[in-house]
C-alpha cells in the first residue's frame, strides 16, 4: 500500500490538474461508467461532529474507493482544520487496499473544481465579476479555481466575519484582483456575473430579486438535509444542473424549492457531465440565470486520489508499507 501525506498531495495535484480530472470524472458519471455509492452521514454524538463516508468507481478509469471523515468544530483552537478526511482507494482488480490518501487538501480543491467546471460550462463567456457569499476555509480554493476558467477582473464578497473577508482579501489581491468586501449580500449579488455560495447555512442568504438576470450561480454550500443558501423561488426561477440529481433533491441546495413542490425531478436540466459530453444543452440564452446544486460526490474524491497516487508512483514518491 502507499500512503501520501497532506504535504505531498499538496505538491502532487494543482488547482487546474483537479478540474481537468474531476471534468472526465463528470462526463463518465453521465455515460454511466461511474456511479456513487449511497452516502452515509451521521452525527456522531462526540465532539460535536458529523462524519460521513462517500464510495464509489469508475469502471472505465479504473479505480475504486471511499472517503471517510467529516466535520470537527472545534478543532480550530487544535490548531486543525475542521474538516478531516482521508481516502483509501482499493485495487479493482483484486479487491486489496492499494493506497491511503490524506484527503483535506484535496478535498478543498476538488470541491473548488466541480464550482469552477460548471462555470466554465454555465456562464456567460465575458463573466468577468465574481460574487462570493463565505469566506471561510473553501473561499480560496473557489477563487483559484475560478480564475482558471474565467477572466476575472474583480471579486465582492461578504461574511459575518470581518477576520474572514480580510483574510480571503489578501488572497484576492495576491492574483491581481480587485477585491470589494462588502457589509451586505445584495451588494454582492447584484455586482456578480458568477456567484458562489460556499456556507454552512441553514437559511435563505439570496433572495431571487437580488439576481441580475444572465448570472450563473454555483450553490456549493448545502450537502446535508437542513443546509440552505438560496431563496426556495431563485431555485425555481433558474436552469438547474446538478452533480448527482438524487442528492440535489434530498440534501442538496434543490431540497427546500423540492419539498415546497416547487421543482420536481422533471425541472433539473442535467447533470453537468452530460452538458460536458454533449448529451445535454448547457445555457440557453444570455439572459437566463443558470444554477449548478454542487452537492459533492465521492468520486471527486476518488478521480483526485488516484491522480495523486499515479503521480507518485511515476515519481517515485509516497510511502509504501505492507499492509
Amino acid at each position: 500500500m502507499i500512503v501520501i501525506s497532506e504535504t505531498l498531495a499538496k505538491e502532487l495535484v494543482s488547482v487546474e490538474d483537479a478540474i481537468s480530472a474531476v471534468e472526465t470524472c463528470f462526463v463518465a458519471m453521465a455515460r454511466g461508467d461511474a456511479r456513487n455509492y449511497p452516502v452515509v452521514r451521521e452525527v456522531v454524538g462526540y465532539a460535536d461532529a458529523v462524519y460521513g463516508v462517500k464510495a464509489g468507481a469508475d469502471v472505465s478509469a479504473p479505480f475504486l474507493g471511499l472517503k471517510a471523515g467529516g466535520y470537527w468544530p472545534n478543532n480550530l483552537s487544535k490548531g486543525l482544520t475542521n474538516h478531516q478526511s482521508s481516502t483509501l482507494l482499493f485495487d479493482p482488480e483484486t479487491g486489496r487496499a492499494s493506497a491511503l490518501v490524506s484527503a483535506n487538501y484535496l478535498t478543498g480543491i476538488r470541491t473548488g473544481a466541480a464550482s469552477a467546471i460548471a462555470t466554465r460550462w454555465l456562464s456567460r463567456q465575458d463573466a468577468s465579476i465574481l460574487g462570493i457569499i463565505g469566506t471561510g476555509g473553501q473561499s480560496a480554493y473557489q477563487l483559484r479555481a475560478t480564475a482558471a476558467v474565467r477572466d476575472l477582473k474583480r471579486v465582492h464578497a461578504w461574511d459575518p466575519s470581518a477576520e474572514n473577508l480580510k483574510r480571503f482579501g489578501e488572497v484576492v489581491e495576491s492574483l491581481g484582483l480587485e477585491y470589494r468586501p462588502e457589509t451586505d449580500r445584495p451588494a454582492v449579488v447584484g455586482a456578480a456575473d458568477i456567484l458562489i455560495t460556499v456556507t454552512p447555512s441553514q437559511s435563505a442568504l439570496v433572495e431571487r430579486d437580488w439576481v441580475r438576470p444572465g448570472t450563473h450561480i454555483s450553490a456549493m454550500g448545502a450537502d446535508t438535509k437542513g443546509k440552505q443558501e438560496l431563496d426556495p423561488q431563485l431555485v425555481a426561477a433558474s436552469a438547474i444542473f446538478y452533480d448527482e440529481a438524487a442528492q440535489a433533491l434530498s440534501i442538496g441546495e434543490c431540497q427546500h424549492a423540492h419539498s415546497q413542490g416547487l421543482i420536481g425531478k422533471s425541472d433539473l436540466r442535467a447533470a453537468i457531465g452530460a452538458v460536458i459530453g454533449g448529451m445535454d444543452e448547457g445555457r440557453r440564452s444570455q439572459d437566463e440565470i443558470t444554477l449548478f446544486d454542487g452537492t459533492g460526490v465521492a468520486l471527486q474524491d476518488l478521480v483526485v486520489a488516484d491522480l495523486a497516487v499515479r503521480r507518485a508512483k511515476e515519481s517515485g514518491r509516497g510511502e509504501t508499507v505492507d499492509f
